[in-house]
């Protein structure tokens, strides 16, 4: 395996600007707050001494600027404020009255998306993560991959939301996106088709192969994302392995993006107890405190050991799931710092129909641990090579893994999946010494 992966050269360190937005369905699971009406601030600092150099500005630009179509008040006005908005943060936005009618009816609706989840890394529109059985996972789009135009168009200069309502569209619609591969410096055309993205997120409900796992039942079973049936799906899923037998759990988050975020803590009840605290807010004001905690009713206990699998690509929901289970030592984590996207945005309306998205909050696991820009660390650090991983995703793009339906046996090296094992194994080696000296003292 190589030393350093093709990968970690595009996103090295996982010191990434967390700015991701996900192109179907679903939506990172953050951004569930309602709209608000506007407040005045509380903060004792007085913006009126730099109000008036904002309107004196405001006011040369309209008398002195050549072209007068241009120099409106309120194109002045939007522009300042996209402005200010878009210096904050990425996922920070101005939304003239237009666009926010149209993201109200969007959040009531279908629409068409790619399948893909995207950030602004170093200036480029880069892919976080494919959906899997999305339309980019199936034409062949990998993590790292730069979206360098879309329909022709530069993406140099486009914003984080601009490059969203390009992808987005109607159901059927074609779309080319030119993508460049830093890791092979392959420029490609890719025309897809936008779909409506539903996807099954419980895949690969498998025990290992015996012979990988020294005789161990060991179940394993893969998030792809978090929507609404999820945890019910996974609690069925782990009812079966537990009907023949599993003795330890591997869990899958590698290139999860997320979903939603009541699903991430419904999939954390299935290991911890009742009303356990799984994830909670800080923000500005004590308005955006909250704790999100497992269900008040009991749930089936599962006890064997857990080892989760997560990778620069696990974002947001797969960090909050992983995070809670590490800081509650409820599983050991296998792979690499998560993607650090743990931001929670307010939409606020304004008096003339505009609104503004505003980050007011950031999540923290359990263990008082900032998830945001910082994401999860594992127990044990395992890598991929670029080709290991690309293997990885071809396997499961063309159904490689299993195409039986028996035992999963990959057809690929798999080192993050292999120490995960190691780990399982020796922990239940320890239960199984432990069991027997308090058999022998009895």
């Amino acid at each position: 395996m190589k030393a350093k992966s093709q990968f970690r050269a595009i996103f090295p360190s996982m010191k990434w600007i967390p700015a991701a937005a996900l192109l179907g369905v679903f939506a990172f699971p953050i951004y569930a707050q309602p709209v608000a009406k506007s407040s005045p601030t509380s903060d004792a600092e007085s913006p009126y001494a730099d109000i008036e150099t904002f309107a004196r500005a405001l006011q040369l630009v309209r008398q002195e600027y050549v072209d007068e179509h241009k120099a409106g008040y309120q194109d002045l006005i939007y522009s300042a404020l996209r402005g200010m908005l878009a210096d904050l943060d990425p996922h920070s936005q101005f939304m003239e009255p237009e666009d926010f009618r149209g993201m109200q009816e969007e959040t009531k609706s279908e629409f068409g998306g790619l399948g893909v989840t995207i950030t602004l890394r170093n200036g480029f529109l880069t892919i976080v993560s494919p959906l899997e059985d999305g339309p980019g996972f199936k034409a062949g789009l990998l993590p790292g991959d730069q979206v360098v135009k879309i329909n022709g168009t530069s993406t140099d200069k486009l914003t984080l939301s601009d490059a969203v309502e390009m992808l987005r569209g109607e159901v059927g619609q074609k779309i080319t996106l030119t993508i460049n591969r830093p890791a092979t410096k392959q420029l490609k055309d890719y025309e897809l088709t936008r779909a409506v993205i539903k996807v099954p997120s419980v895949k690969d409900v498998k025990m290992l192969s015996e012979e990988k796992t020294g005789g161990r039942k060991i179940g394993y079973v893969r998030l792809t994302q978090f929507n609404e049936p999820t945890a019910s799906e996974l609690a069925k899923a782990l009812d079966k392995l537990e009907k023949q037998g599993m003795q330890g759990l591997i869990l899958d988050l590698r290139y999860n993006p997320g979903g939603l975020l009541g699903s991430a803590v419904d999939v954390c009840g299935q290991f911890l107890p009742p009303n356990t605290k799984v994830v909670y807010t800080e923000g500005k004001t004590s308005a955006v405190r909250r704790e999100y905690r497992t269900g008040s009713k009991s749930t089936k206990r599962r006890d064997y050991p857990v080892a989760v699998l997560v990778n620069y690509a696990s974002a947001s929901g797969s960090e909050i799931v992983a995070g809670a289970l590490k800081d509650l030592d409820r599983a050991v984590l296998v792979g690499e710092t998560t993607f650090g996207k743990g931001s929670v945005q307010s939409v606020i309306s304004l008096p003339d129909g505009s609104a503004l998205r505003l980050t007011t909050a950031k999540y923290y696991t359990p263990g008082k641990q900032l998830i945001h820009e910082h994401g999860v660390t594992p127990h044990i650090r395992a890598t991929m090579s670029y080709d290991e991983e690309a293997s990885l995703y071809r396997a499961r793009r063309d159904g490689d893994t299993d195409p039986d339906g028996g035992a999963y046996q990959p057809v690929l090296t798999d080192p993050q999946l292999d120490r995960a094992v190691d780990a399982l194994e020796g922990m239940l080696v320890y239960a199984d010494r432990t069991k027997s000296k308090t058999a022998v003292t009895r």
